[in-house]
């Protein structure tokens, strides 16, 4: 067992105080402070702690791949952490983004690696050679934009803005229903030249406050996202890509899974995100970042999904509330312990085999094994190598939550 520290990822549009809060440092924060790594990606691998001594998780791991991570998950990937998991709290909207499947990620990065796209180039797509199926479960309430809405309810919004520069890609939807209509239509948007962006945007926004002050109310949220949104992007086709995207509001607790060519923007909010260890990300738009568009298209999966198609199956193991999501790498599960045992259970058991990271959000818990004892308050996280012995962790407050994430096929 070690103790992990998070690594901060300063993106401009992260929060200045949500991060801070959850580690009890002071607030507002220097920078924006965007993502809390927990894993062994290379690009930020977390400090892990035994005693005095301070590595970092990947070098742990590369130590001795088969007694952290076990034979089975050593051999099935190749030696790594197969999930990375992460806190992301948003202050602003993220760009405009979907992830590859594992065929397009190792056929891309071995392209651009014969190309002799150097690793850390602006118009680098293809990081590493891996997929990157994410999870996100809210930990306050959370915005998103997650995957093309119903056709005929998108055909109805574009009716109901009554904006008259819109008539012809109207038209262009409504006569060609289905996911070719859908991937006509965002092209047409996204390869539009800023003269025309520059026409069209303004209209739609004045057509979504009309909407909004007829007091009609079946597409505010999406208005007024259009709104938020276009006032920070007046010329980036990004804004028209919200006409088209499901928009999801997450209460606490709540979750969304995103797999391989699902169209998402995250707008605001803070969640847990476990996902694939991959950085690979194909950009669309909201983002002064390079943007691909062929590959981008390549990549996006236009089949259409209602917002109850992309959320994880949630059930309950004793006090163990699991996110079932179809990803090999990563199985995530939220935990309650109550220290006064008078509510809820104050401690809970951990015997199966493979690499685990418990992140602690509330409260603290205490981690024992047959030699070690760990405390993890909140905002960190532990580690537990699959050559640990049974582990039981316990309350070390009156009410501690942590996070569970897993590789499922260890058992």
């Amino acid at each position: 067992m070690r103790l992990l520290d998070g690594v901060v990822r300063p993106y401009a549009w992260g929060s200045r105080t949500a991060l801070a809060d959850l580690r009890g440092l002071p607030t507002p924060s220097a920078h924006p402070e965007a993502e809390l790594w927990f894993g062994a990606h290379p690009a930020a691998p977390a400090p892990a702690h035994d005693g005095d001594s301070i590595a970092t998780l990947l070098e742990v791991i590369d130590a001795d791949p088969a007694g952290q991570l076990g034979a089975q998950c050593a051999d099935r990937f190749g030696g790594r952490l197969p999930f990375l998991l992460k806190v992301l709290a948003a202050e602003e909207p993220l760009s405009l983004q979907a992830h590859p499947s594992l065929e397009q990620a190792k056929e891309g990065f071995a392209r651009e690696n014969a190309r002799g796209i150097e690793l850390g180039a602006a118009n680098r797509n293809y990081r590493d050679d891996n997929h990157k199926p994410e999870l996100v479960v809210a930990l306050t309430d959370f915005d998103a934009l997650a995957g093309f809405r119903d056709i005929a309810d998108t055909v109805e919004l574009l009716r109901v803005l009554q904006v008259p520069e819109l008539d012809s890609h109207l038209g262009m939807l409504a006569g060609q229903p289905d996911p070719q209509g859908l991937r006509a239509l965002f092209t047409t948007w996204i390869t539009l030249p800023e003269s025309a962006l520059s026409v069209l945007i303004p209209a739609v926004l004045a057509g979504a406050i009309r909407y909004l002050e007829s007091g009609q109310t079946h597409f505010a949220l999406v208005a007024r996202t259009i709104l938020e949104i276009g006032e920070n992007y007046p010329t980036d086709p990004g804004v028209l890509a919200v006409l088209l995207l499901n928009r999801v509001a997450l209460k606490p607790g709540q979750g969304l899974f995103l797999p391989a060519g699902n169209l998402h923007a995250y707008l605001g909010g803070t969640a847990i995100e476990v996902m694939a260890n991959s950085d690979n990300v194909l950009r669309g738009g909201l983002t002064p970042k390079h943007v691909d568009v062929p590959e981008l298209l390549r990549v996006l999966d236009f089949t259409p999904v209602a917002p109850a198609d992309i959320a994880p199956t949630v059930h309950t193991v004793n006090t163990e509330l699991i996110y079932q999501a179809p990803a090999s790498e990563f199985r995530l599960s939220k935990v309650e312990l109550d220290g006064t045992g008078m509510r809820r259970p104050s401690s809970i058991l951990f015997d199966v085999p493979g690499p685990q990271i418990l992140l602690c959000t509330s409260g603290s818990i205490e981690l024992r094994g047959s030699a070690k004892h760990l405390l993890v308050p909140q905002g960190s996280a532990a580690w537990i190598g699959d050559d640990e012995p049974d582990v039981v962790v316990h309350a070390a407050s009156a009410h501690s939550t942590f996070f569970r994430t897993l590789v499922p096929g260890n058992f």
